[in-house]
């Protein structure tokens, strides 16, 4: 990866609807090679997808909760994760070092519904228990990095 794929990766970043056209502008190369390059990029997984950012208020998921969990001596690492797939709610989780194994970021309509999440995953086999925790609002998220 040179500095012109670098480039690219942070002119899609910023918006991945941009034409091949204007990013080969943006980046002084023909459309056809910033075609082939954007192409090696995903092919290779540096790029592993494109989606459009919801805003989950919009939508009705007005909640977002951060749920830690703490896994027992016998929890089966593989089967809390076949659990926690299980619940659309959830929307990232990501594996931790530390006293919590899994930390994961929940969207729901209510705090019924988040309540209803917190009681189905304190009763999945292997974790010991959770800590929740709510935004009360989001300043930023998914705040890309520079790939420079």
């Amino acid at each position: 990866m040179d500095a012109i794929d670098r480039q690219l990766i942070d002119l899609l970043r910023d918006n991945a609807r941009l034409p091949y056209a204007e990013l080969a502008r943006k980046v002084g190369l023909s459309a056809p090679a910033v075609h082939e390059r954007v192409g090696k990029l995903e092919s290779s997984g540096v790029i592993q997808g494109y989606r459009a950012e919801i805003h989950p208020e919009a939508v009705g998921l007005p909640l977002t909760a951060v749920i830690g969990i703490v896994q027992d001596s016998s929890g089966d690492t593989d089967g809390i994760l076949e659990a926690l797939r299980e619940h659309p709610e959830i929307e990232s989780c990501y594996f931790m070092a530390g006293e919590e194994s899994f930390l994961c970021k929940a969207r729901v309509k209510t705090i019924g519904d988040l309540e209803r999440l917190i009681i189905e995953l304190n009763r999945v086999k292997g974790v010991a228990r959770t800590r929740t925790a709510i935004a009360l609002s989001t300043k930023w998220e998914g705040r890309p990095q520079s790939a420079c």
